[in-house]
């Protein structure tokens, strides 16, 4: 590992001194670590600010907690680089080592003691009429909702090129396995265990009487148009990428790219869920 990306929450004080611990370490075993400007300067930690792409990391070090692995894994963009999440606040889903820990666990990845857990992700693609085009890669979601409080929109849906149904809603999340605990949860969609592969359609609010969540194959193509003259907004993972008007459309497909978690040890997914739900063992 020498190119260690660190990549810390921009509002806890933890991350700071994390942050200037992990870089004392790499550089005193003959690693490089940087930090983007955009990090770095509202740290305060500008000696550790550099120009070297995100991507060319062998690995990321994310000091935060979901938010900030979610960030970690779009600078990374798909480039397949390890992450080690180190939790600073609350219980997370994706973080697992804490913070007294941080040294033993950049000795331990040097050391080659430990595995990695492969998350899918999602090629999410907006075409508007104006010619406009972009793609993100998203490890939870991709989220189409309404732009006015009182109003619902209109999203026909086309699933491998046939249409499905139009619905009419608050919005729909086009969410992977990993991203089956965040939003999609809260609009009642299935948990998923995060080593399936599956692209999850989930409508918020539905106006209307097919209200289910379709747990689709990672091969099928999700294709989403805005009908009607009500906007809408597309989110990647919270980042709000586009102002949707009537006829832009979003194309959701799994990604020939993934995002590796480094996992120290078995990390069983269902009993976080217990911890994190406060369910009994009867």
């Amino acid at each position: 590992m020498r190119r260690v990306l660190i990549v810390a929450h921009q509002q806890r004080d933890e991350a700071i001194a994390l942050a200037t611990e992990a870089a004392a370490w790499c550089g005193a075993h003959g690693h490089e670590a940087w930090m983007t400007p955009e990090d770095a300067h509202p740290l305060g930690l500008d000696e550790l600010a550099g120009d070297r792409p995100p991507s060319e990391a062998d690995l990321a070090l994310c000091l935060g907690g979901d938010g900030t692995m979610l960030r970690t894994v779009d600078l990374l963009d798909g480039s397949g680089a390890p992450v080690i999440g180190v939790n600073v606040g609350l219980l997370g889903y994706l973080t697992e080592v804490e913070p007294a820990h941080l040294t033993d666990a950049l000795a331990r990845f040097e050391a080659g003691q430990y595995r990695l857990e492969e998350r899918m992700l999602l090629d999410v693609t907006v075409a508007q009429r104006d010619g406009r085009q972009a793609t993100r890669r998203a490890l939870n979601e991709a989220v189409i909702e309404k732009c006015e409080s009182t109003h619902t929109v209109r999203l026909v849906v086309s699933i491998d090129g046939a249409v499905f149904t139009s619905y009419v809603a608050d919005g729909l999340i086009v969410a992977t396995p990993t991203g089956s605990t965040a939003y999609s949860l809260s609009a009642r969609g299935p948990i998923v265990s995060p080593r399936h592969r599956a692209v999850l359609l989930t409508p918020v609010s539905p106006h209307m009487l097919f209200d289910r969540s379709l747990v689709l194959d990672p091969d099928e193509e999700v294709r989403i148009e805005l009908g009607g003259h009500r906007p809408a907004d597309l989110a990647v993972d919270g980042h709000h990428i586009a102002s949707l008007t009537e006829g832009d459309v979003v194309t959701c497909r799994a990604s020939d790219r993934v995002a590796r978690l480094v996992r120290f040890g078995e990390r069983d997914f269902h009993q976080i869920l217990k911890v994190k739900f406060g369910l009994s063992d009867r």
